[in-house]
């Protein structure tokens, strides 16, 4: 059974440096209250649950809640910042590194900020990768754009050889900014830092494209993605229904959770079949996707598919164990073996199509954030700094219940969040495109 124990941030030591802020501690002065070391966010804030943990004399299971601390850790002008992005690009990574430096920088009076280019490989002497400086007049307008302007890569690199780094630039702050390898990574470095008995903070904030990290309800660049997915739905849509027995197939991101596809369907209103990683599907037999696929068709003419490319895997004959460079085991094209799959079943049927596949994930995860990605990237880089600030370390930045949130990495990284087929979500799913709830023989 999980305790609140797990789920308590590491810190530094103690705070004994006045908060620059400025902010109060009474209610009613209408000025901004700091938050206090005992606030926490209930991880089940429902009624039932509550009545059963008072009926069972259990104490409720909670994160920390993110904001600032009247009393920090690190004295601002005496403190050293790095920032690295790692990983795949997503929208909104520009927007954190910009949300950290303003941040430290004009609230805090933090003056020397770095940030490490591509990736961890950043730390790394034998790859040559120079650092750069961050100041405000020169990456306030960098939100304006995609992708990060420090670059990214895939990887483990040794943790080992980043904290001697950090030792040799007397970096007092580390900002990650990445998805579950990037997190793994900060763990073992924030493992490495304490095994040396070094006061340097490890501070992450999660970016993962898919949505589909563990105990945060959404994380940044999602919005945008499910987004400009839509729009792109919206013009499949079009050239589905511009063709006798038109089929329009967009492969979407989604490697191990399908919340892209499943949420821009639901924006769109007009895709007639959703295809995610969490579950199984047959293509043939009476119960099968192509069956269906060709009673839609024969019904009405045009059918809107979006598959993320993770859904699918278990049709696959070839056992192979290959992976990339951040130790994801590489999935199998779902789109063009579905595109190719239905091709072979009409065309062996003689029944007329005509086909059109559509696969604009590097479009998407390289636009710029949204307004309201923007707005939440800034507000998850300010919590960061905070909790930095305050000598917190080995924690992840989130959100959850409405509420900002710090959760130890560790709690992050142990599980992927994923669709549940039982839950409201893919309930409306099915009920907007009408598709079978399975497709089982």
């Amino acid at each position: 059974m999980q305790t609140n124990e797990e789920y308590l941030v590491p810190s530094l030591g103690k705070c004994t440096v006045q908060s620059p802020l400025n902010l109060s501690k009474e209610l009613g002065d209408g000025v901004f209250n700091y938050v206090r070391d005992d606030e926490r966010v209930l991880m089940d804030a429902s009624l039932r649950h509550y009545n059963e943990l008072i009926e069972n004399h259990t104490t409720p299971i909670s994160f920390e809640k993110g904001g600032p601390k009247e009393k920090i850790y690190f004295d601002p002008t005496k403190t050293k910042v790095a920032i690295v992005t790692c990983g795949g690009l997503c929208p909104g990574l520009n927007n954190v590194i910009r949300g950290l430096v303003m941040q430290l920088y004009n609230r805090y009076g933090v003056q020397r900020i770095i940030g490490i280019r591509y990736g961890y490989e950043g730390f790394i002497p034998k790859y040559g990768h120079e650092i750069i400086d961050l100041v405000p007049d020169e990456i306030e307008e960098i939100h304006m754009h995609g992708g990060s302007i420090l670059g990214s890569s895939r990887g483990p690199q040794d943790s080992g050889e980043i904290v001697d780094a950090l030792e040799r630039m007397n970096i007092n702050i580390l900002f990650t900014i990445g998805g579950d390898g990037t997190l793994r990574g900060a763990q073992k470095i924030t493992e490495e830092i304490t095994r040396r008995n070094l006061k340097i903070a490890v501070a992450a904030v999660p970016k993962t494209i898919d949505n589909d990290i563990n105990l945060i309800e959404k994380s940044f660049g999602f919005e945008t993605a499910f987004t400009i997915a839509a729009d792109i739905l919206r013009g499949a849509h079009n050239e589905a229904k511009g063709a006798y027995n038109g089929i329009a197939l967009v492969k979407l991101m989604g490697r191990d959770s399908g919340f892209i596809a499943a949420n821009a369907a639901l924006a769109v209103q007009e895709v007639n079949l959703v295809l995610v990683p969490e579950m199984n599907f047959e293509l043939y037999g009476p119960q099968g996707l192509l069956k269906w696929l060709r009673k839609r068709l024969e019904a009405k003419h045009h059918v809107l598919i979006a598959v993320a490319e993770g859904a699918g895997q278990h049709l696959f004959t070839e056992d192979t164990h290959d992976k990339d460079a951040s130790g994801n085991v590489k999935y199998k094209d779902i789109g063009m073996y579905l595109r190719d799959k239905i091709r072979e079943e009409f065309d062996h049927q003689s029944f007329p199509y005509s086909m059109k596949y559509i696969d604009p994930s590097y479009i998407i995860r390289s636009a710029p954030a949204n307004a309201n990605d923007s707005l939440f990237c800034n507000i998850l880089a300010q919590n960061a700094v905070h909790a930095a600030m305050a000598g917190r370390t080995g924690f992840v930045v989130g959100y959850w219940n409405s509420r900002f949130t710090l959760l130890p990495i560790p709690m992050t990284v142990k599980d992927r969040k994923r669709i549940s087929l039982e839950g409201v979500l893919w309930n409306n799913v099915i009920e907007t495109t009408g598709q079978p709830k399975k497709f089982c023989n």
